[in-house]
């Protein structure tokens, strides 16, 4: 029997079941927009938004979706969301929606989205789905908003685009391209398994 709500629907999700640290899921937007915090955030807050709106509409609508076309049904309901994501972020803030590019719609093939959807909200209520989406849309912000500063320090010597390291800083490049954002996710999971929250195997 479901509680109506469980506390660690919200706290699996930012911290012992991160979907970047500890599930390795969504790391293709990672790579492309960690270079930037700003960018970073927006690509958060979309994430956010629509993980949490699919996990709440799968779960209102799962006793009545036909158990051989759930995955379809699913895949439309975040095509849904992330289509209003696409569509708001073009129409209020077109510079972030330009910067995110096609990241932005290729979120319907997400894993992250779909595996909730199927692998948690499809089986709960939808009080602990939209405790689970926003839990991991925070999980994922967090984790690729750390490596966005990071990365953007390093290998540019701002943050938000404002010079912090001084004009005599030079920029360690390696940073701002992929091959520095899997260095930066490696030394991240190192210490999160140092101080807790190693995966079992």
């Amino acid at each position: 029997m479901n509680r109506i709500f469980k506390p660690e629907s919200f706290l699996k999700g930012v911290w012992q079941e991160n979907p970047i640290f500890f599930l390795m899921l969504g790391l293709c937007p990672l790579l492309a927009v960690s270079s930037s915090l700003r960018d970073a955030i927006g690509m958060g807050a979309a994430f956010i938004f629509v993980l949490t709106g699919s996990n709440m509409t799968v779960s209102f609508i799962r006793k009545l979706v036909p158990e051989h076309v759930r995955i379809p049904v699913f895949i439309i309901v975040i095509a849904t969301f992330v289509t209003v994501t696409d569509y708001s972020l073009a129409a209020f803030s077109p510079q972030l929606h330009k910067s995110l590019g096609v990241y932005l719609p290729l979120m319907v093939v997400n894993c992250i989205l779909l595996g909730r959807a199927e692998a948690f909200a499809s089986k709960n209520n939808v009080i602990n789905s939209a405790f689970d989406g926003l839990g991991m849309g925070i999980g994922f912000t967090l984790a690729i908003s750390i490596i966005a500063i990071i990365r953007e320090t390093l290998g540019q010597g701002t943050l938000m685009g404002i010079n912090v390291l001084g004009k005599d800083y030079v920029p360690f490049l390696i940073m701002i391209m992929p091959p520095g954002a899997f260095l930066v996710i490696g030394f991240l999971m190192a210490l999160k398994n140092n101080i807790g929250g190693k995966k079992k195997c």
